[in-house]
C-alpha cells in the first residue's frame, strides 16, 4: 500500500546518487510539493557525503523505501535501470527513469507493461526537453527540411557502460522525432571506438518520410563542449545553443540573411523536468490514463539509438 500524502508534499526518493542522481536529490529536497523521503546507493561512502551534503536520510538499498515513497527517481547506469525501477512498479510506485529507459526493448517493453498494468506513471529523464531554447521552438511551427545537430563533450569517466550514442545523441534523436511530424524510414551510421569498448564517436543520418534529414555528429572525446542545433525551414533557420539556452532565427530580407535573437528566460531544465513529474504524480487520480501515463516516445528513441548502435558495431571501420 502506498503512503498517504500528509501536508508536506509527495513522498518521493531517489535511487542512485552518483553525479546525476545527487543533483536530482539537490533539487527534490526544495521542490514545491515534494518530500525528499530518502537517497538510496550501494556506495557506503557516496551514499554517507550525500546525506551529510544534503541532509537527507540514507538508505542502503533501494527495497528500503518500498512503501514509503508514493515516487522515485532511478539515477543508476544504464544497464541497471530495469532492474532498479522493476520492483517499485509492481508496487504501484511513479517512476522517473533517466535516460535511457533501458539499455534494450526488452526490457523498455517489460517496464511500460508493468506501468501500465499498475496505472502508475513512468517518465524518462530527456531534459533536453525542458531546455527553455528548446521549448521557444513553438514559436516557429513551419515545416522542417533539414536539422543539423553537434553534441560534443570531453572526455569523462562516467556513464562508460553505454556508447556515446545512448549517452548522449539520443538527446538530439529525442528532440528532432518530436519535431518531425512523420515517420522515420531510413538510417544510416558510421562511428569509431577509441577510448572505450563502445562507440566514442559518432554519426548518424536520419530521413523522414516527409523528405526532412536530421544529420547528427556526436563524441565523448573532444576538448571543448558544444551542443547546438541548427533547424532549416523555408526561408529562415533557427540556430539553438542548448548550453546557454540561447536562440536565434535567420531569414532571408531581399538578397541578404538577417538574424534576430529569440528572447529566453533561462531556467535550470532539470529542475523544471522533476517539478513536471512531481506535479503529474499530484493530478494522477488513480483513473486509468492509458498510453498518456507512460513515455512511449522514450522507447522511440531507444529504438532508434539502439539502431546506429547496432549499424556502428557492424561496421568493419568501428574498431580504433
Amino acid at each position: 500500500m502506498l503512503p498517504r500524502i500528509e501536508g508536506k508534499g509527495i513522498p518521493i526518493g531517489v535511487v542512485g546518487v552518483g553525479h546525476l542522481g545527487f543533483h536530482h536529490a539537490r533539487i527534490l529536497k526544495k521542490t514545491p510539493g515534494a518530500e525528499l523521503i530518502g537517497i538510496a546507493d550501494t556506495n557506503p561512502s557516496r551514499l554517507q557525503w550525500v546525506s551529510r551534503k544534503l541532509g537527507c536520510r540514507a538508505f542502503s538499498s533501494p527495497e528500503e523505501l518500498l512503501g514509503r515513497v508514493k515516487a522515485v527517481t532511478i539515477c543508476v547506469p544504464t544497464a541497471s535501470h530495469h532492474a532498479a525501477s522493476l520492483p517499485f512498479l509492481k508496487a504501484g510506485v511513479h517512476t522517473f527513469i533517466e535516460k535511457p529507459i533501458t539499455r534494450d526493448l526488452k526490457e523498455a517493453d517489460d517496464l511500460i507493461r508493468e506501468a501500465r498494468a499498475m496505472n502508475v506513471l513512468l517518465e524518462v529523464g530527456h531534459v533536453e526537453r525542458f531546455n527553455q531554447a528548446v521549448q521557444a521552438l513553438a514559436q516557429y511551427p513551419g515545416r522542417v527540411y533539414f536539422i543539423e545537430c553537434h553534441r560534443l563533450s570531453p572526455f569523462k569517466k562516467r556513464s562508460l557502460d553505454i556508447g556515446v550514442t545512448l549517452d548522449l545523441m539520443i538527446h538530439d534523436i529525442d528532440i528532432i522525432l518530436g519535431l518531425i511530424p512523420s515517420p522515420l524510414v531510413s538510417i544510416e551510421a558510421v562511428g569509431a571506438r577509441v577510448l572505450t569498448q563502445q562507440e566514442d564517436i559518432a554519426n548518424a543520418r536520419l530521413r523522414f518520410e516527409n523528405g526532412c534529414i536530421a544529420n547528427i555528429t556526436t563524441s565523448r572525446l573532444t576538448h571543448r563542449a558544444m551542443r547546438k542545433i541548427r533547424i532549416f525551414q523555408e526561408n529562415c533557420y533557427i540556430s539553438i545553443d542548448y548550453a546557454r539556452q540561447a536562440a536565434a532565427v535567420y531569414h532571408k530580407e531581399s538578397n541578404r540573411i538577417v538574424s534576430r535573437k529569440i528572447r529566453i528566460r533561462r531556467r535550470e531544465p532539470l529542475r523544471l523536468e522533476l517539478a513536471h513529474f512531481v506535479s503529474e504524480v499530484a493530478q494522477h487520480n488513480g483513473v486509468p490514463r492509458g498510453a498518456g501515463a507512460v513515455d512511449t516516445k522514450a522507447r522511440d528513441a531507444l529504438a532508434t539509438a539502439i539502431e546506429i548502435t547496432r549499424q556502428i558495431a557492424q561496421a568493419p571501420h568501428t574498431a580504433a
